[in-house]
């Protein structure tokens, strides 16, 4: 059964800044101006909408598709997105969908996943890059933000929070998932790599990193 985050939606954003103050929200829009020439976007499990705004807001000649399992954060995300920008009500297209199992319907020049590949298994990733892979653009471009597990002395006490946080998610939405896939290693098996290097989040340093991946082949639908 897929999990169901419909019943934290109203919630999802005072969750996170309880938890981590403003710091996810800095991780996603931090490659924003870096995306300005983009004319059409999969936006993945955005949650409420909060970086859609901002998306659409800084580019007004995207187009995007915005993908999701919970209608309730679909509801929430069209109506920041519309209240934020005039225009998104001809430029968002929402659809309630597995991402396990959606399939594009155009072709693309950018894909985003903020802290959404961490709610799926390491054959999920890789089955989900490898699908989406054909309907890329040359030169596209996979925006990311997520959690790792850093070196050193903080190790151990990310380890407990990366824990505590699949915890509660299991019990909140139903989430089966227990542990961070390798999203590096998948986006590379399907022909992605790094554009701008790795960068750790200032307020959570070494716990989260935004990065931005390159197509490097030319294999996207007519």
């Amino acid at each position: 059964m897929p999990p169901n985050f419909d019943r934290i939606a109203p919630l999802y954003r005072w969750l996170e800044y309880l938890t981590f103050g403003w710091a996810l929200h800095r991780c996603r829009n931090s490659f924003l101006s870096a995306v300005t020439s983009c004319r059409r976007a999969l936006v993945l499990g955005d949650g409420d909408g909060r970086f859609m705004a901002r998306l659409l807001a800084s580019n007004p000649h995207l187009q995007v598709d915005a993908i999701d399992l919970s209608p309730a954060m679909l509801v929430r995300l069209s109506r920041r997105a519309h209240g934020a920008d005039p225009t998104a009500a001809s430029r968002l297209r929402t659809n309630v969908a597995d991402a396990r199992t959606f399939l594009p319907t155009g072709s693309y020049d950018l894909v985003v996943t903020h802290f959404f590949l961490d709610c799926l298994t390491q054959p999920e990733v890789e089955s989900l890059a490898t699908r989406i892979r054909p309907y890329l653009a040359p030169n596209a471009l996979w925006l990311l933000s997520e959690f790792r597990i850093p070196k050193g002395s903080l190790r151990l006490p990310a380890r407990a929070l990366i824990r505590s946080l699949y915890f509660g998610f299991r019990i909140l939405t139903g989430l089966r998932t227990s542990q961070l896939p390798d999203h590096a290693a998948a986006l590379s098996s399907s022909a992605f790599q790094p554009s701008t290097g790795w960068y750790s989040s200032t307020a959570t340093p070494g716990l989260t990193v935004h990065d931005a991946h390159g197509d490097t082949g030319s294999g996207a639908l007519p």
